[in-house]
């Protein structure tokens, strides 16, 4: 029978040293460790990188939309159609980046990430457009979703907390 380990105990000079997120895992793994070790239940909030606030994430939001409505208004001088088209382009194109790198064009001026509840890692792409998609939900209740991160332990919108993703600090 083993004996629990004391939690404020200096480490074991024999025993590795844990990684953190950002840190690459032991050879043979894929990836970065989670912040917890497997058989654990991880802690009630975030355990990674500093949260983005509200206002960051608002402002990383207001440059996205700026730079598709200018793709919008650009392409549609030419072609109406066409203009519409380009902006629903430039949507799938930020789910992409969403998904891939966790950071858009307006994400990456402002210095924050979206990245998997889970290990830190970029949702991926169907994760990416899903959650582009589920924004639909944040608007539903009259913009409510989209505030809700002010007061969650999170910061997560609805769209955050079903595809399990939080918005970090770089």
């Amino acid at each position: 029978m083993t004996t629990p380990q004391d939690p404020f105990a200096a480490p074991d000079p024999q025993q590795p040293a844990t990684p953190t997120y950002g840190e690459p895992a032991s050879a043979g793994s894929y990836g970065y460790t989670s912040p917890t070790p497997y058989g654990q239940a991880p802690a009630a909030g975030w355990q990674g990188p500093a949260l983005a606030t509200w206002g960051t994430r608002v402002g990383g939001y207001l440059i996205d939309f700026v730079i598709s409505l200018a793709v919008q208004l650009v392409v549609g001088f030419v072609n109406e159609g066409l203009g519409q088209v380009a902006g629903l382009g430039v949507f799938f194109y930020f789910c992409y980046l969403t998904g891939t790198t966790g950071q858009t064009p307006g994400r990456k001026a402002v210095g924050i990430k979206v990245l998997r509840e889970a290990d830190g890692q970029p949702i991926g792409v169907g994760a990416g457009i899903g959650r582009g998609f589920l924004h639909i939900l944040d608007a539903l209740p009259l913009g409510l979703g989209f505030l809700w991160p002010i007061w969650d332990a999170k910061k997560q919108t609805f769209a955050d907390k079903i595809i399990k993703s939080v918005v970090v600090k770089l």
